[in-house]
């Protein structure tokens, strides 16, 4: 890895020099080692600062977790030559087990998990690392559509009815919380088409979670095949970094016959490259010291997929604190036009730019271009050849460095909690209601009196939102315009978020209004407010980097949904958990104070999209004339 660094104002040499002059890298295997060695209770979290930012501490003062796992797997590896071999082993046992109990070859992988479980198999397949068979489908949603729509493509791409697609089916579910129930909502789907098509699946199932959660109390009855995360057996990760490493992100790779002993070699970085992360760390501290907070990703198109794994890598470990954040900002297209000038006091951005020798340069030169232009831009270069893990491990020892410098735990994801804590008590109060519709937390949020409908098919719901404006002779686009005016002549907000609650990636409905929106977030908050903008499928996000909009804020979430979520009637998934999540979302946003609005379409049909995307357009319209 090569690091650059153009306009680096205020000048980050002193922040870097600490790595070395504080030896971090012989104090952090030290630790590691101590804990391996000794024992959790051999620690004191006030004997060095490097516990308390990658380590779990107790409410009494105990560390309760090692969360340098992270680094500690690729350093084993060393010693471990005997580990490439050893997943394929397990993984021909697992095609030998199924052709055994069906007399079918695998063709299908359903990986069932969402978050840090999930994002980098979906960075795998954008990269076409998941090529070859068994085919790979992530499912991070618990929206009834998205199952349906695998299912449908299994079939028809196999040509074979489902009772037999399944045969040839491993289902593996994943989960690094206590507390999540995305999985298991999943399993529990698929086991009983299973059992429907009167299939015994327990070759075709197995699991990877800690002991005791949600998913291994459900799977362990089921008499699924429990599988440990880590190849030295141990507890000592995040889901976010399973990859490059674990069997979570090794069994998909090996599946599809990806070189896995250069894959673990790539991730043992060499010292100078541990310490270019520091570099880059320095820098990225020292622009967000600057005001410069928005760090925006440019990637070659080959690796665009390469953007939502680093942007969750980061948010997820850094979003906790009030006071400071770093928002990594991915761009559809770099344009100028939508970014202040570099001299502007407005200008908040920064720029990482990454370039792959596998690949031609392009053109125009965007990080070039950005350099001449004057913007702060940290230029990083991956060799030719070099494997996409050690990409990977250089992105975790960076967001470590920038944990060090702000000495903040980049391990835990207190956030992700409070929204699956509260989804998790609405769900159980819809089962006992006969629906979440049916909740009075639903009614108090979307029957609420402060809503206003768009062509009769969008509805605009604002409750909880102090306006300090007249919004009665405002339509809904000039509402929503108002609403962000306010937001940001108040300075509560930086950037915004669209999140859509539906499957974006297997339902063509879905596609479809993701590409609303993602031209909704271009023309409203980039070409007309210069304002970064997320646009991504919940609630695979509130697992990713909503770790930073309830934690850090200074967001504008705004959060879509279909009133009527599809069913999947053959497996009797009604969606109800999937609205659960919605409004999960939606009430720890408001409790930790975050602005939020809501938006509900009719259904997902063409009117609908076309109606959610008119709303974007006229408040961008409504913007130049808007008063509040």
């Amino acid at each position: 890895m090569i690091l650059s660094l153009f306009h680096d104002n205020p000048a980050s040499e002193s922040d870097y020099s600490l790595f070395k002059r504080e030896h971090v890298l012989e104090r952090l295997k030290a630790i590691d080692t101590l804990a391996q060695t000794n024992g959790l209770r051999s620690l004191d979290p006030g004997m060095d600062k490097l516990i308390p930012i990658g380590m779990e501490v107790s409410s009494d003062g105990r560390v309760s977790k090692n969360g340098y796992g992270v680094f500690n797997l690729a350093w084993q590896s060393e010693e471990h030559p005997e580990w490439p071999g050893m997943i394929a082993s397990e993984l021909e046992e697992i095609r030998a087990g199924i052709k055994s109990a069906h007399g079918a070859r695998l063709r299908f992988l359903i990986w069932a998990g969402m978050g840090g479980s999930a994002e980098d198999k979906s960075m795998y397949l954008a990269l076409g690392l998941l090529k070859k068979s068994p085919r790979c489908y992530v499912l991070d949603s618990t929206d009834p559509a998205k199952l349906k729509y695998i299912l449908e493509d299994m079939v028809r791409r196999s040509g074979l009815r489902l009772a037999d697609a399944l045969r040839g089916t491993l289902v593996v579910g994943m989960a690094m919380g206590m507390t999540s129930y995305e999985p298991v909502v999943n399993l529990e789907m698929l086991a009983a088409l299973f059992d429907k098509h009167g299939i015994d699946g327990r070759s075709n199932f197995l699991y990877m979670t800690l002991p005791g959660s949600l998913l291994d109390k459900f799977a362990a009855k089921r008499g699924f095949r429990k599988v440990e995360l880590q190849l030295d057996n141990g507890d000592t990760m995040a889901g976010r970094h399973s990859g490059p490493l674990t069997r979570g992100s090794l069994y998909p790779l090996g599946l599809s016959r990806v070189d896995l002993a250069e894959w673990i070699d790539g991730a043992m970085l060499r010292e100078e490259q541990i310490f270019s992360a520091w570099r880059l760390a320095a820098f990225i501290h020292a622009q967000a010291q600057a005001g410069r907070n928005k760090l925006t990703l440019v990637l070659p198109k080959q690796w665009s997929g390469v953007g939502v794994w680093t942007k969750q890598d980061f948010e997820e470990s850094l979003g906790k604190s009030e006071e400071r954040g770093l928002k990594i900002v991915l761009e559809d297209k770099i344009k100028l036009a939508n970014y202040h000038s570099p001299k502007a006091p407005e200008n908040d951005r920064a720029f990482l730019a990454v370039k792959v020798r596998d690949f031609p340069s392009e053109k125009p030169d965007k990080a070039g271009m950005l350099r001449r232009s004057g913007y702060p831009v940290a230029s990083l270069t991956v060799p030719k050849g070099t494997p996409l893990s050690a990409y990977m491990q250089f992105i975790h020892y960076t967001v470590f460095g920038v944990g060090y410098l702000w000495n903040m735990n980049f391990v835990t994801q207190p956030s992700v909690e409070l929204y699956k804590t509260i989804a998790n008590r609405l769900y159980r109060r819809s089962q006992k209601a006969g629906g979440v519709e049916k909740c009075e937390d639903w009614k108090k949020v979307m029957a609420s009196p402060r809503r206003m409908k768009h062509r009769n098919c969008v509805t605009l719901h604002y409750e909880g939102l102090d306006l300090g404006f007249d919004d009665a002779k405002l339509d809904a686009p000039s509402l929503y315009a108002a609403i962000v005016k306010k937001l940001l002549t108040e300075d509560r907000i930086q950037y915004s978020e669209l999140t859509f609650y539906g499957d974006s990636r297997y339902s063509p409905r879905g596609r479809a209004a993701m590409k609303a929106l993602r031209r909704s977030a271009e023309g409203f908050y980039r070409a007309r407010l210069k304002m970064p903008v997320d646009v991504y499928e919940g609630p695979a996000v509130n697992h990713s980097y909503h770790e930073m909009i309830i934690g850090h804020g200074r967001c504008l979430s705004t959060v879509i949904v279909p009133e009527k979520p599809e069913r999947f009637a053959a497996a009797g998934y009604t969606g109800q958990y999937h609205l659960s999540q919605f409004l999960g979302t939606r009430l720890a946003l408001a409790q930790r104070g975050r602005a939020v609005i809501a938006i509900t379409l009719k259904d997902l049909e063409e009117a609908s999209i076309v109606s959610l995307e008119d709303l974007f357009r006229q408040a961008g319209v409504a913007l130049k004339s808007i008063k509040v």
